[in-house]
């Protein structure tokens, strides 16, 4: 009787936070004086442009801006959004009726799963994921059928296959899912997916009656010649989708929540009067550098991927001169790394367990893959949010490690 006093039935249905496992040992050796260089969370580390800190400065000193603000984002700030997606993506949004500011993307996804889900209802979720797109249909009570990604193929076989197990997934389900939740690029996979993709997801969507939520967080972090897609783009789409897009990373704003809800008109809607019974929105100066945020010459985000991508570059270079195998990723600012056999095989460690290790051994926090599902078992991602020195300093120490244990004899880094 005292657990149940003390626990209630929402909260028993969430796991226990599996990154806390890795954060607890990191924080207790740093406290022991040790260096720890920090892959485990997805926190960039990188400044937003200096124009943009400086109109919140100018903004923030005015008298008149310190009360609350517009729930659903003030108008300048939507047409802001909404010229950007038509520059970006040649989406044609209104800012009225399609558009909504929210405090984050993770604030918005999980509202809208409160806005459209009941219990009973299902939700599609691609796996292993970012865990509040899992959670956050459990949380307002509605169910999850997992849809295990098919992580190792690329290209047409990975979106033959995709699909293949979306349709599995929906026609084993009772009752019929009512959302399917996807966001590419991917966190943690770092998966991508071409327009032809979204074609046929909402394709697929009107069919069978069935909403799409699209985050679109890494939109702006992309690589070689690649190019992510908006499922907006797609003639039809907002008739079942709602897109969101954060200025946490293309923008390397996180810590100032500021991200929107794109898309069906019912969907923003349904969202827009939820919002007004939660929130006063998110504080007025901060919505005004936004919109000079996005009203910023594109080269402001670009210059931000190029960090991330000269980070990729020595951190999978590095890890592929030990012997680890790793691909590099086509987008978001994550490398996902499957780990060696002889770590999971000989040595019988799982991703926790190997996360460990490289913490105690090598000096080096990642995120263990079951922390992100229990697909992503076997795998571990990196964060690319430490400079270039400190991450040959990773690679060296994941070296010493390695070598420690038998698995690598190769040169230095």
């Amino acid at each position: 009787m005292e657990k149940e006093r003390f626990e209630f039935p929402r909260i028993r249905r969430l796991p226990e936070y599996v990154f806390e496992h890795v954060n607890k040992i990191k924080y207790q050796l740093r406290r022991e004086g040790k260096d720890i260089v920090d892959f485990g969370m997805g926190n960039p580390d990188i400044p937003p442009p200096p124009h943009v800190i400086e109109k919140l400065c100018e903004v923030a000193r005015k008298k008149n801006v310190h009360g609350y603000s517009s729930s659903r984002g003030i108008p300048r700030l939507r047409r802001a959004i909404a010229n950007f997606y038509e520059r970006r993506f040649g989406v044609s949004l209104d800012p009225e009726n399609e558009v909504i500011l929210t405090i984050g993307a993770k604030e918005g996804y999980s509202h809208l799963m409160l806005a459209m889900l009941t219990p009973g209802d299902v939700a599609i979720v691609p796996t292993p994921t970012y865990p509040i797109h899992y959670y956050a249909p459990i949380i307002v009570g509605a169910d999850v059928r997992a849809l295990p990604l098919p992580m190792e193929l690329e290209g047409e076989e990975f979106f033959e296959e995709f699909m293949r197990r979306l349709y599995d997934t929906y026609n084993s389900s009772l009752p019929a899912p009512k959302v399917l939740v996807l966001s590419f690029p991917h966190n943690p996979t770092t998966l991508t997916v071409t327009k032809e993709f979204f074609e046929e997801v909402v394709k697929f969507a009107k069919k069978n009656e069935l909403w799409v939520v699209h985050d679109n967080a890494y939109a702006d972090i992309y690589f070689d010649d690649y190019v992510p897609p908006s499922i907006l783009e797609v003639d039809g789409a907002k008739d079942v989708a709602v897109e969101l897009y954060s200025l946490s990373k293309s923008f390397s704003m996180a810590g100032w929540r500021v991200a929107f809800a794109l898309g069906n008109p019912v969907l923003i809607k349904n969202l827009q009067r939820l919002k007004s019974y939660l929130d006063y929105g998110v504080f007025t100066p901060i919505q005004v550098a936004a919109i000079v945020a996005l009203e910023s010459d594109y080269s402001v985000v670009r210059n931000i991927a190029k960090v991330y991508e000269k980070r990729r570059n020595h951190l999978v270079d590095g890890l592929n001169r030990l012997g680890w195998s790793v691909k590099k990723p086509k987008a978001t600012m994550f490398v996902w790394a499957k780990i060696p056999d002889f770590f999971t095989e000989r040595m019988k460690m799982n991703s926790l367990e190997f996360s460990k290790f490289l913490l105690y051994e090598a000096g080096v926090a990642v995120a263990p893959g079951v922390g992100f599902g229990k697909h992503g078992e076997g795998w571990v991602r990196f964060a690319l949010v430490e400079n270039e020195m400190r991450i040959k300093q990773a690679v060296r120490g994941i070296r010493r490690a390695f070598r420690k244990v038998g698995f690598y004899d190769g040169g230095g880094s």
